[in-house]
């Protein structure tokens, strides 16, 4: 009984016959061989081999990648911690602020991704949240020392900034008025440059300090004295 028949096909490299290759017919019967090709498919079928291992490891290990929008905090006196490292510090720690920076990455803020007239957590993730070391007044209205939750209702000329008693919260889903301690107009300001990433900074006045807040081409300053 005779074999199973067998074919000719070619190896191409770049085009070029570089040799040429026998299979039985009822196994394998192409017309030619490209070693490029192959070469590439095996080296995608490697790179997809890595970042399923990779993706368990991640899994495995249990840490979360970096947030999109990361958290940050800002002092004053600005630069606390490091001031007081570098025993410089010669005033008194007054107020830290706790926030998330989500990035503008070309979408409309204010009155698009920020509605006007909403509550808003004042950042991304967990709501903003703000600790005072002293006893501080805002708009005239005393604040005593303790850490309080931010929310802002954006409007086109004016923001109103709310001191929240209800910490460790995320968003402004479970808002609640009822646990309000203050709230207190600023007036918007244009920016100079637009601003990539929500930040906020205090700035030191002749009676206390300033809550600066900027993203994409508007600024609030809040306020405070003490």
């Amino acid at each position: 009984m005779a074999g199973p028949e067998v074919v000719t096909a070619k190896i191409v490299l770049n085009g070029r016959i570089i040799g040429f290759r026998q299979f039985k017919k009822n196994y394998f019967c192409p017309v030619s061989f490209n070693l490029q090709t192959f070469q590439m498919k095996k080296l995608l079928g490697l790179i997809v081999i890595f970042q399923l291992v990779f993706l368990s490891l991640v899994a495995q290990n249990g840490y979360p990648a970096i947030d999109k929008s990361p958290m940050d905090m800002a002092y004053f006196p600005v630069g606390y911690p490091v001031l007081k490292i570098q025993d410089k510090a010669t005033d008194p720690l007054v107020a830290r602020v706790i926030y998330s920076r989500p990035s503008r990455g070309g979408r409309a803020i204010f009155n698009g991704l920020v509605k006007n007239g909403e509550v808003w957590r004042l950042g991304a993730n967990e709501a903003t949240e703000i600790q005072f070391f002293q006893t501080v007044h805002i708009d005239g209205k005393k604040i005593r020392s303790g850490r309080y939750t931010l929310y802002a209702i954006v409007k086109d000329n004016a923001w109103t900034i709310i001191f929240n008693k209800e910490n460790d919260t995320w968003g402004s889903f479970k808002y609640d008025t009822k646990k309000d301690v203050l709230r207190t107009d600023v007036n918007t300001q244009k920016t100079d440059a637009l601003v990539e990433n929500l930040s906020m900074v205090f700035e030191k006045t002749a009676t206390g300090c300033n809550l600066n807040i900027a993203w994409e081409n508007t600024k609030v300053s809040l306020p405070i004295t003490f």
